[in-house]
């Protein structure tokens, strides 16, 4: 079996593994396959064809995190989030506090510092892993 069927078999697998996970990271390396694959079809050395796959590899990365960082990684979680009512389970000393969503506990900052302690909660917005929490739901939801 020629040198450019293994590329593209390779190509294949990860192109399938890609669609289970759903990460694009698989499928630009199933993408520097295919070119290797084909630079191998064009008989090129197996110097070149590993050139290739690298320089496709790497310049995939860097077009894909660029793309990602612009997008906003969390942007569609965050939004399914926003206008959720939360149980205020604990307010600590320094203004922030522990609240219950989704069955577990969170920690949560309020909008701003003379915001009450008391009534409904909703999520405002989501920084990390810290909730943004207000008294009005916000007007997108």
């Amino acid at each position: 079996m020629a040198i450019y069927s293994y590329w593209f078999l390779l190509a294949l697998v990860l192109l399938g593994l890609e669609m289970a996970t759903g990460t694009f990271y698989l499928l630009l390396v199933s993408v520097a396959m295919t070119v290797a694959g084909l630079a191998a079809l064009l008989s090129a050395g197996i110097e070149l064809q590993l050139v290739l796959c690298a320089l496709t590899i790497i310049s995939g990365t860097l077009i894909l995190r660029r793309w990602k960082k612009a997008r906003g990684r969390h942007e569609s979680f965050a939004s399914m989030d926003v206008g959720q009512p939360v149980q205020v389970l604990a307010w600590h000393d320094d203004g922030t506090a522990r609240v219950s969503y989704r069955g577990a506990a969170w920690d949560a900052v309020p909008e701003h510092s003379e915001m009450p302690r008391n009534g409904t909660f909703y999520i405002k917005e989501i920084r990390g892993a810290t909730l943004v929490i207000s008294h009005q739901k916000p007007q997108n939801q």
